[in-house]
């Protein structure tokens, strides 16, 4: 059994701890998850009116896996002056717990939380093991949703 709630500022280890977890050990190389978990504080604090964070607990109370959602306004338009978009991000369960439903759960909680606040749509960048959770959950594809992605800048030759 396990239970969603929204995190708080008590969760800040724990949503730091997931975050390291999740990527790459070269992009951890040299760095401390303690001096990370005060960028992530810093960065929340910078964000906390655009970002939410939900958790999902274990029996014993252990945060186990974590969701975002960013609320982005938009442009009114006449007759919808408080238009809102919202994007699912940084989703991500432990794997141990993986195939139990925190991270149904998770983007449910998400989901549910851009609703409550007025979003027209909510997105998501999954991975390709994920589609299927998304799918199952009403995401569908957009064929007028593009994205632009930045190239790369190239490490300058040295002479």
């Amino acid at each position: 059994m396990m239970r969603i709630d929204r995190a708080g500022w008590d969760d800040l280890a724990a949503l730091a701890a997931l975050k390291w977890a999740d990527v790459p050990a070269e992009l951890t190389a040299g760095r401390s998850l303690a001096a990370f978990t005060v960028e992530l504080e810093e960065w929340w604090r910078a964000h906390e009116r655009t970002h939410v964070a939900f958790v999902a607990r274990s029996d014993d109370d252990r945060v186990i896996g974590a969701a975002w959602v960013a609320s982005v306004p938009r442009v009114p338009r006449p007759g919808a002056a408080d238009r809102i978009s919202a994007d699912v991000q940084s989703v991500f369960v432990l794997p141990e717990y993986r195939g139990r439903g925190a991270g149904r759960g998770l983007v449910a909680a998400a989901c549910a939380h851009a609703v409550s606040i007025g979003a027209e749509r909510v997105t998501v960048h999954s991975s390709e093991a994920a589609v299927g959770l998304y799918r199952g959950l009403g995401f569908d594809d957009s064929p007028r949703l593009l994205q632009f992605l930045a190239p790369t800048t190239a490490a300058p030759e040295t002479s």
